[in-house]
């Protein structure tokens, strides 16, 4: 073969080969475009509305609604203008009807297991509502499910799409700034579920001990267990203390509507106040080093001090500040489709949530025995 003919079989191999990647290329990307076809696993929760009231979206398309309870399913069509024939009132039939990439589960805490059971062999991701499960037994049982059919499982807070709780997390690993964390108190709650005016089929489960997994116990400590979880990285718990109280025994008779969680470390401690006897809504976090702190008032607003400065400093930060998703799904969508890779110890992680799992069980045997529990791993 002579070399001027070689060399243009080797240009035209080089050029189409060319053509083909960026053809390939351009495939994937209008594909990773795609707005992501979720399903709706139950209508339950409180929070389900989120997904029905995203405003000039066009990421995330609801493919199918699963609820068994029809009169329930039947407001929601009304109310947010959704296509009854979207609706079913079998989980497995929906999921292979619609057919969809991920599920957000929206029935009672109890019920999440059942989610992750029919979508992890369906290939099909999962996102929950805060807490992951109503036991530590229950979110292993998760864990290895979400492992062995390489799905994503994911668990949503809303202190995740805080602005505050990213800059506190920044100010953190920034030794010079805090310091090492010695110390971490976390407030959360309301003036409780009834009080607020929850929609009875809400109200029905978030107070029932089996569908719940406890009370405020549950509702709010998880909170702080997640957030802890997340700024400590890789340091273990080794003990939970907790005293659980009912201070409504007429409202909440069968769970508790008050819990003080103290999470012991090696090198620090955290203490989770989580209540429905607040005399309004509060989440807010103040986390101590050995050089300075950092308060989160609510989700934009901080009180920052450290010892270069003589005096408490007040900050506002948002969403134009630091990288943070204030939509859950957004980022959900982002995680499927590998344009973002979550933290191993990230809020929405499931290696977090699992952890989360252990200090809440250790937290109800605590306040049962009267005794400090060793958490083993």
């Amino acid at each position: 073969m002579k070399p001027i003919f070689r060399s243009f079989l080797c240009f035209a191999f080089l050029t189409i080969s060319i053509s083909l990647f960026c053809i390939l290329q351009v495939q994937a990307q209008n594909k990773d475009n795609k707005p992501l076809r979720l399903a709706v696993a139950g209508l339950k929760h409180g929070h389900s509305p989120f997904i029905f009231e995203r405003k000039d979206t066009v990421d995330v398309v609801v493919v199918g609604i699963y609820e068994p309870d029809e009169e329930l399913a039947a407001r929601y069509a009304k109310r947010y203008h959704v296509k009854k024939e979207l609706f079913y009132t079998d989980l497995n039939k929906m999921l292979d009807a619609v057919k969809p990439e991920a599920v957000a589960a929206y029935g009672s805490i109890f019920d999440h297991e059942k989610a992750v059971e029919a979508c992890a062999p369906r290939g099909i991701h999962v996102m929950v509502e805060k807490p992951l499960a109503t036991t530590q037994a229950q979110a292993i049982h998760m864990e290895q499910l979400a492992k062995k059919y390489n799905i994503f499982l994911l668990t949503d807070y809303e202190t995740a799409w805080y602005p505050s709780t990213a800059k506190a997390y920044q100010l953190v690993n920034d030794s010079n700034y805090v310091g090492h964390v010695k110390k971490v108190v976390v407030h959360d709650g309301h003036e409780g579920p009834k009080e607020i005016g929850v929609g009875p089929e809400f109200l029905g489960w978030l107070t029932d001990p089996i569908q719940n997994g406890g009370g405020a116990v549950v509702d709010f400590g998880c909170y702080g267990a997640n957030l802890m979880t997340f700024l400590m990285g890789d340091e273990k718990p080794t003990s939970v203390t907790a005293v659980l109280r009912n201070f409504k025994p007429d409202v909440y008779k069968k769970v508790d509507d008050e819990a003080t969680i103290i999470v012991s470390y090696p090198t620090a401690q955290c203490i989770i106040q989580a209540s429905w006897n607040w005399p309004f809504s509060r989440k807010d976090m103040e986390v101590y080093g050995d050089s300075g702190y950092v308060i989160t008032v609510n989700s934009t607003d901080m009180r920052i001090r450290n010892k270069k400065v003589k005096a408490e400093q007040n900050a506002v930060v948002t969403a134009k500040d630091i990288a943070v998703y204030t939509d859950p799904f957004s980022y959900f969508k982002d995680v499927i489709k590998g344009k973002i890779t979550m933290p191993k110890n990230g809020l929405y992680s499931l290696e977090n949530n699992v952890q989360v799992m252990r200090i809440l069980e250790a937290a109800k045997l605590s306040a049962k025995e009267g005794r400090a529990v060793k958490i083993s791993y």
